[in-house]
């Protein structure tokens, strides 16, 4: 009996539907760890508020305090503050499953870079972090408390201050993964080594131009951001003519182990 176009249908829904239930379950775990880092973190709440606080402490004037005009504002600065470092405990988990959800659409021999992958965009991830927390902070926040005079003195919000310095964290925590996102791009081959070296004077243009939406208005912070992500896009091609090498070692040796054709005589 033919095919209906109903059970055609149907066939091609199931697995778009299999791959919806498995992205809801790799987010529920997902939530479940980062709730679980959140909990852990909560109990240092108010110590990872102080470390998080402490460049901009270094630079303001002695005896000077952070403020907040709202009552529950610290409280939920508290909660805030422990999300954010409950993130950065299940970084390692999350990318386990972000990897996982892949996983299944890649060949075997793809399916061998999980680990790397995992190692190194957790650490590409926390380092850029805490690039901007030991290098841009300082350098930034003297900026901004630098326009202080007997004139006008600088009053630091809670709110103000954790929107702030969390935006900058995560941008810099996402620009340092550049190596990892060029290098499977170039897995996929989407992008190729000589592609990267044609367009680097735009991506430097790109990376300045970027560097001077996310940091402070300042020369010094933007060349600070804008510096390492031209040394990651560098390490980027670098990554990227690994890919294209083992790409190019596995299409040869496909092809000599290609069946010959039978009908030409040997």
């Amino acid at each position: 009996m033919p095919t209906t176009e109903s059970e055609n249908d149907n066939e091609e829904k199931k697995p778009f539907l299999g791959h919806l239930e498995e992205l809801r379950s790799r987010l529920i775990a997902i939530a479940i760890a980062v709730g679980v880092g959140f909990g852990i973190c909560y109990l240092f709440s108010e110590r990872l508020f102080q470390v998080l606080v402490a460049p901009l402490k270094a630079v303001m004037p002695e005896g000077e305090k952070l403020i907040f005009t709202n009552l529950p504002e610290m409280f939920f600065t508290y909660l805030k503050v422990s999300f954010i470092a409950g993130i950065l405990l299940a970084s390692p988990y999350v990318f386990y499953q972000l990897w996982m959800f892949i996983a299944p659409g890649l060949y075997r021999r793809e399916k061998r870079y999980a680990f790397p992958f995992i190692i190194s965009s957790t650490i590409l991830f926390v380092g850029g972090a805490l690039f901007g927390y030991y290098v841009v902070f300082p350098f930034g926040f003297k900026f901004f408390i630098g326009f202080s005079n007997e004139y006008v003195k600088a009053l630091p919000s809670v709110k103000q201050y954790f929107s702030f310095a969390i935006k900058l964290l995560f941008a810099f925590g996402v620009v340092f993964e550049l190596p990892v996102v060029l290098f499977f791009l170039s897995k996929m081959g989407i992008v190729s080594p000589e592609i990267l070296r044609k367009k680097r004077k735009y991506a430097i243009l790109m990376t300045f131009a970027l560097a001077a939406i996310l940091t402070p208005p300042d020369v010094v912070t933007q060349c600070m951001m804008a510096g390492p992500l031209i040394i990651l896009y560098e390490i980027g091609i670098l990554v990227s003519r690994l890919a294209w090498k083992k790409k190019e070692e596995k299409a040869e040796a496909e092809g000599e182990t290609e069946p010959e054709d039978p009908d030409v005589a040997p």
